[in-house]
């Protein structure tokens, strides 16, 4: 009987949770992975490989027939305009053409930094909103806890909005 537990070989298929330290990985990613065990007599199990099942070649095929499709449709889109549009060069064609109105003046003249920081504020808060969606979606697997770390999430956001609006940040004064 202890030859037989000796030579018995256990296969399991389990989900890994993907952790990179230092990186934006997201803890939903998962790789799956076949561990084969050897359980010892001494009633032990023990890893004897690993084989990664989750990424084969034969995955990538409609990636990058995908990037195939797109890049022929941008270079076949650039190449039908030039060989069928006009080839007439004038003048009025080789000036700036701002909505039909005629150029008045340099273009060169500085903007209130209230615009910068008001895109850089929308930039900011629609990222934040971005992180809530995979929450949308997968709120039931969470539970209860994925519900107060939501709440803590959009607190810390209402903070950070409050300090914007505190600061007057965004007054036109």
């Amino acid at each position: 009987m202890t030859k037989l537990l000796r030579n018995l070989l256990i296969s399991y298929s389990i989900k890994i949770p993907l952790k990179f330290e230092g990186t934006a990985c997201s803890p939903f990613f998962y790789w799956e992975k076949m561990i084969y065990l050897l359980l010892r007599t001494d009633n032990k199990l023990v890893i004897m490989e690993s084989v990664n099942l989750s990424s084969t070649p034969v995955d990538y095929i409609p990636i990058l027939l995908q990037l195939g499709v797109a890049v022929g449709f941008g270079v076949l889109t650039i190449i039908g305009t030039h060989l069928i549009g006009p080839k007439v060069r004038t003048e009025s064609k080789l000036g700036s053409f701002e909505s039909g109105i005629e150029v008045v003046g340099n273009a060169r003249h500085p903007f209130s930094i209230k615009y910068f920081l008001v895109a850089i504020l929308f930039v900011i808060f629609d990222v934040e909103v971005i992180f809530m969606y995979p929450w949308a979606v997968n709120f039931r697997e969470f539970g209860f806890e994925g519900l107060i770390e939501m709440f803590i999430f959009m607190g810390m956001l209402l903070l950070g909005f409050i300090y914007v609006i505190k600061k007057k940040a965004l007054d036109w004064d």
